[in-house]
C-alpha cells in the first residue's frame, strides 16, 4: 500500500493506511467512490472515518460497510463511522480534497 505521509492515520500507536481501508469498501456493491479520512479522538489520538458515495440512493448502508471492514481487516483498522455523500469534494484537476470531508 502505498499512501501519503499525511494521510496516515495514527490509531492508538498504531499506523493505518487509508488506501488499504478505501480498497475494502470500494470492492463492496453499491459503493461509487470512497474516501478515508482520520478524524481526532480523544481516546486513540485518531479514528478512521470514511465518505462514501454509493452508486444509487440506498444502494449500500454504513451497517454493511463497516461489517464488511470487520470480517476482512483487523479490528484497530476497521472504520468507526460512515458518512453517505452524493459526490467527494475535489480540486481542479480531479484530486479528492480530503480536509474538506472533515470541515
Amino acid at each position: 500500500m502505498v499512501d501519503r505521509l499525511k494521510d496516515m492515520i495514527i490509531s492508538g500507536g498504531e499506523n493505518i493506511y487509508p488506501a488499504e481501508l478505501e480498497a475494502v469498501i470500494a470492492s463492496l456493491p453499491g459503493v461509487a467512490e470512497v474516501a478515508v479520512v482520520g478524524k481526532a479522538d480523544e481516546r486513540w489520538g485518531e479514528v478512521p472515518i470514511a465518505f462514501v458515495v454509493a452508486t444509487q440512493p440506498g444502494a449500500t448502508d454504513e451497517a454493511s460497510i463497516v461489517e464488511a471492514c470487520r470480517q476482512r481487516l483487523a479490528g484497530f483498522k476497521c472504520v468507526k463511522s460512515v458518512h453517505m455523500l452524493e459526490a467527494l469534494p475535489r480540486s481542479s484537476v480531479g484530486k479528492v480534497l480530503k480536509r474538506q470531508l472533515l470541515a
